[in-house]
């Protein structure tokens, strides 16, 4: 009889073992999907929800679960950004940017990551400012940077403060590489090399770091390297940009650090300082429309 009793209680206390590893073991999967969701909603806006959608397309499965779980996310994904998304933006005000002979992003991560949808009257912004620069320097390129997200205004796209309603975009700046103007830039990213200020200009970004905003020249740890450190910030071909892109009507801001506004001679009311909040704009050109 005791042994019978020793016996039950032995596989109830397995049991209960079992239970509590199971539990644990639940709770750290669902963490670590947690996680990925997160990752990717943050960094693409589609990713989570194509991610939670393999998770039910592949909780049957046994073998190579992995492999098929990647296999059927890919492909998902590549479908939903190039031929779904596109096509549900516009009901949500925003277009996927056109690549022309004009306007290029700086790297298809750009794409790939759907941070390449604005409004339509920023989208003419890009369109029309990309063929004047192309027109006065010829094989030249508007090449942009982070955008917006395709759906729902006041959706973060981060890093940014801003990007999140389809009427901002980060363009780079124009380089020549010793000779002549090229459609290269200095970091992969395409963020991060800076246009420090002269001795006698001011200097905003030591008084923003000075006065506690750390973060203000954070991009200089996402430059993913410095590709073509020969290339020299063009004065000539950028004022001319920048003067272009002014007098596009639809244009209500433009963020450049002040240090570049005074080296360029150029004054205008659609200039506005970002503040010591955000971070430094001697990198590249943010562009708002109204």
């Amino acid at each position: 009889m005791a042994f019978t009793l020793n016996r039950f209680r032995n596989q109830e206390l397995a049991s209960a073992g079992f239970q509590k590893k199971y539990k644990k073991r639940t709770k750290r999967l669902m963490l670590f999907h947690g996680v990925i969701f997160i990752f990717l909603t943050a960094l693409t806006q589609i990713g989570g929800l194509i991610y939670l959608i393999t998770l039910v397309l592949t909780s049957k499965l046994q073998k190579r679960r992995i492999l098929f779980r990647s296999l059927i996310f890919f492909s998902l994904y590549v479908l939903a950004t190039y031929l779904v998304v596109p096509n549900i933006a516009p009901y949500f005000g925003r277009v996927k940017i056109e690549s022309t002979a004009y306007v290029k992003p700086h790297s298809s991560f750009y794409s790939w990551t759907n941070r390449n949808y604005v409004n339509i009257e920023l989208h003419q912004v890009l369109q029309n400012s990309g063929k004047q620069l192309s027109e006065n320097h010829q094989g030249i390129k508007l090449v942009y940077l982070d955008a917006n997200f395709p759906f729902i205004d006041g959706f973060p796209l981060l890093p940014h403060r801003y990007h999140n309603d389809g009427k901002k975009i980060d363009v780079t700046f124009v380089y020549s590489d010793g000779t002549s103007i090229t459609n290269k830039k200095p970091s992969f990213s395409g963020y991060g090399i800076y246009v420090n200020p002269l001795a006698n200009e001011w200097d905003q970004i030591n008084a923003c770091l000075d006065t506690g905003y750390s973060q203000y020249d954070f991009t200089k740890f996402v430059t993913f390297g410095c590709i073509h450190p020969e290339l020299q910030f063009s004065e000539s071909v950028n004022k001319s940009f920048l003067i272009d892109i002014l007098q596009e009507q639809a244009v209500n801001t433009l963020f450049i650090e002040p240090h570049l506004m005074t080296r360029l001679g150029l004054e205008n009311d659609k200039f506005v300082y970002h503040g010591c909040g955000t971070v430094r704009h001697d990198d590249h050109i943010h562009i708002e429309v109204n």
